[in-house]
C-alpha cells in the first residue's frame, strides 16, 4: 500500500491536471512518507452521506479534485433519475474553502446540463433541506464539516424530500461515484458560460424570507414571548459559524429584546475558529466566552450553535450557584448549568406535547421520532401525552425520512424529532435537524417557565420527578489512519463476543446486532429479525439500561453510547459511571 501510495503522490505532483498551488503543497511534504501515505493510501471515501475529512492536497483529503468527482458521481446519477430540469440546491458553510468547493460542484452539475441554484453566502445546512424543497429541486449539496476541527471540510448530499440521503438512493449514488476513477470523465464548464446558458443561479434574501417566516410560525405561545421579552436575557455565540444572522433574526422578529452576541465569535473569521479549538457546543471549552459574558450581563440562558447551525447547545444560570463576583476570573462555569441534547430535546419534546394537548392543538395520530441512542425518558413521555414513539437508526436522516413516509402513508402526523447529539427538528419546514428553530423553542420555553417563576433548570427538574431519572453519556476513542480503520473494525467484532453481563454485575438481556439484523434475547436464546435497515450498531439491553456500540460515519471514531435510569439523581450518576466504565473495558 506504501509504493502505490508514493506512486499515487507522483503523478499528483507531475500531472499537469492538477494546479501549481496543489503541486507547491505536495512538494513540502517530499521527505515525510508517512505523511504521503496518509494522503494517498485510500480515495477519500464517499459514504451514504457524502464526504468529510482533512483539507488539502491527495486522495484521501478534501480538495477541489475530490469534489468534482464526488459531484460528477451525483450528476451521473441525478441523470439516470431524469433529474436534470428539476435540478439542485447548494448551500455552503463558515469553514476554509466552503465558497471554493460550492462553486466547484455547482459548475461540475452545469457542466452535465443540470440546473444549479446556489447561495451566495453562507447559510445554515437546515436552509439549504428547506430551499431545495421550496424550489422543487431533485437534490441539494451543503459543504460543511458540522462540528469537526478547522481542519476539515465536508461534502453533504440531499434529495427532493428534504432529508440527507436514505436507502435507496444512498447506495445507488455511492456506486455511480465509484465510477467515476479518472479526472478526465469528469465534466467541466466556466462560471461565465454556466451563467449564459441559465444553468447557474444565484439565490439568497426570498429563500430567507421564507425560511424565517416558517421557523416563525412554530411559536405555540407568541404572547408569552410579548410578555416576557423585556425579563429575559440571551447570550449567543454561533462560534464563527452561519447561525449569527439567521438566529439573531428569528429572536429579534418573534420579540426578543435582549440578545447579546459574543462579539469575537461573531464572525466567520475565514474558518479558522481563532477562539476555540474544537467548534462544537458539546464541548465545554467552546463557552468559555460565552459564560464570562453571561456572567457581566447576568444572562438567563446561554445558547450556542455549531458552525452549519444544525446542532444546538445551551446553559442555564443555577439560581443556586454563588452569586457573580465581578473578579476577572469569574468564567461563569460555576454559575450556569450545562443541558445535554438529551435534555434540552425533552424540555422542548414536552412543551410542545403539553401546550398543543391542552391548547386542543395536538394532530390525529401525533409521532415522535427518536433515534436509538437518544434518551429513553422520551420512552414515558410520550406514553403520557398519548403520542406514538417511532425509533431509527442514529442519524436524523432517519428522522426526516420518516417525516416523508408519514405524508406518503398518512400514518402519523409528525409532532417532534430529537437525536441525543445535540439535534432535533420541530415542525416539517425542513428534513434535517434544525439549530434555528431549536433556539427559537428554547428561547420560548424559557419565557414560558418565567412567567411562571421557574427556570428551565426547575423545567428538568420537573421532568426527571414525573419520568424517572434518566441520565446518558457518550465516550468516543479516536483512532487515525489506515491502523485506526482496522483497530475500530476489531473493537466491534470484540464487542460482538460480549459476556452475559457487563464488567461490573450489570445483566445483558438482549443484543441487538443491526449489521446482521437480529435481536438475540440473552436470557432464553431467543433470535428475531429487526426492523431498521443494517448498520454497524450494536446495542445491549441491560438490566437497569443501555449500552450501544458503533463506528462514526464522520470521524475516525468508535463511539460508545449508554444510559440508566435511577432511583435519584445521584443513583443515575453512580450507575451511569459504573455502567461506562464496564463498557469501555470491554473494548480494550
Amino acid at each position: 500500500m506504501e509504493d502505490r501510495a508514493y506512486e499515487l503522490y507522483l503523478e499528483w505532483l507531475h500531472d499537469p491536471r492538477y494546479d501549481e498551488k496543489t503541486k507547491e503543497e505536495l512538494a513540502c511534504i517530499s521527505d515525510d512518507r508517512e505523511e504521503i501515505r496518509d494522503r494517498f493510501y485510500r480515495d477519500l471515501e464517499f459514504g451514504t452521506g457524502g464526504l468529510r475529512g482533512v483539507i488539502g492536497a491527495g486522495t484521501n483529503r478534501m480538495n477541489i479534485y475530490t469534489v468534482r468527482k464526488a459531484t460528477q458521481g451525483l450528476a451521473n446519477y441525478i441523470l439516470k433519475e431524469n433529474g436534470a430540469g428539476k435540478g439542485v440546491a447548494i448551500a455552503y458553510d463558515s469553514r476554509r474553502m466552503s465558497p471554493e468547493f460550492s462553486m466547484e460542484a455547482a459548475l461540475v452539475l452545469c457542466a452535465n446540463g443540470i440546473r444549479t441554484y446556489r447561495f451566495t453566502s453562507l447559510r445554515p445546512t437546515p436552509e439549504l433541506s428547506f430551499a431545495l424543497r421550496q424550489l422543487g429541486c431533485m437534490a441539494g449539496i451543503v459543504i460543511t464539516a458540522s462540528h469537526n476541527p478547522r481542519e476539515y471540510n465536508g461534502y453533504k448530499v440531499y434529495w427532493e424530500d428534504g432529508a440527507q440521503i436514505t436507502p435507496p438512493h444512498d447506495k445507488n449514488i455511492l456506486a455511480e461515484v465509484a465510477k467515476v476513477t479518472d479526472l478526465d470523465m469528469v465534466k467541466a464548464m466556466s462560471e461565465k458560460e454556466a451563467r449564459a446558458k441559465g444553468l447557474l443561479t444565484d439565490i439568497g434574501e426570498e429563500i430567507d424570507d421564507a425560511y424565517i417566516a416558517a421557523v416563525k410560525a412554530l411559536s405555540i405561545h407568541p404572547e408569552v414571548i410579548r410578555e416576557q421579552a423585556d425579563n429575559l436575557k440571551i447570550v449567543y455565540t454561533p462560534l464563527h459559524g452561519t447561525g449569527n444572522i439567521p438566529v439573531r433574526r428569528v429572536l429579534r422578529e418573534l420579540g426578543f429584546t435582549h440578545v447579546s452576541v459574543v462579539p469575537e465569535q461573531e464572525k466567520p473569521e475565514g474558518g479558522e475558529f481563532p477562539t476555540v479549538s474544537y467548534p462544537n457546543p458539546e464541548d465545554p471549552a467552546a463557552w468559555k466566552l460565552a459564560l464570562a459574558q453571561a456572567v457581566r450581563e447576568d444572562a438567563d440562558i446561554v445558547m450556542a450553535t455549531d458552525p452549519d447551525a444544525d446542532r444546538l447547545g445551551i446553559w442555564v444560570k443555577d439560581p443556586s450557584a454563588p452569586q457573580a463576583s465581578g473578579k476577572a476570573d469569574d468564567t461563569g462555569y460555576a454559575r450556569y448549568r450545562s443541558f445535554t441534547g438529551n435534555m434540552s430535546g425533552m424540555l422542548i419534546a414536552e412543551y410542545i406535547c403539553r401546550e398543543l394537548t391542552l391548547a386542543g392543538r395536538m394532530p390525529e395520530n401525533p409521532a415522535l421520532v427518536e433515534t436509538i441512542v437518544t434518551t429513553d425518558m422520551v420512552k414515558p413521555l410520550a406514553a403520557y401525552w398519548n403520542v406514538d414513539l417511532i425509533e431509527v437508526l442514529t442519524g436524523f436522516k432517519y428522522i426526516g425520512e420518516q417525516i416523508r413516509l408519514f405524508e406518503e402513508t398518512g400514518s402519523h402526523h409528525y409532532v417532534f424529532g430529537l437525536e441525543e447529539s445535540y439535534g432535533c427538528l420541530a415542525g416539517t419546514h425542513a428534513r434535517d435537524k434544525d439549530a434555528c428553530s431549536a433556539v427559537m423553542m428554547l428561547a420560548e420555553c424559557a419565557a414560558f417557565y418565567k412567567a411562571k417563576g421557574m427556570t428551565l433548570i426547575d423545567a428538568m427538574r420537573e421532568l426527571y420527578e414525573k419520568y424517572g431519572w434518566y441520565k446518558e453519556g457518550l465516550t468516543s476513542v479516536t483512532l487515525k489512519g489506515e491502523n485506526g480503520a482496522a483497530e475500530i473494525a476489531r473493537l466491534m467484532e470484540s464487542l460482538r463476543e460480549a459476556p452475559a453481563a457487563m464488567p461490573g454485575g450489570e445483566k445483558i438481556l438482549a443484543v441487538r446486532d443491526y449489521r446482521a439484523g437480529t435481536r438475540r434475547d440473552c436470557l432464553d436464546g431467543h433470535v428475531e429479525k429487526l426492523s431498521l435497515p443494517k448498520s454497524n450498531v450494536l446495542y445491549y439491553e441491560l438490566e437497569d439500561g443501555w449500552c450501544c456500540a458503533r463506528p462514526s460515519g464522520t470521524e475516525p471514531k468508535i463511539k460508545f453510547y449508554y444510559g440508566v435510569k435511577g432511583a435519584s439523581e445521584a443513583d443515575a450518576e453512580e450507575r451511569l459511571a459504573r455502567l461506562k466504565e464496564g463498557l469501555l473495558s470491554l473494548a480494550k
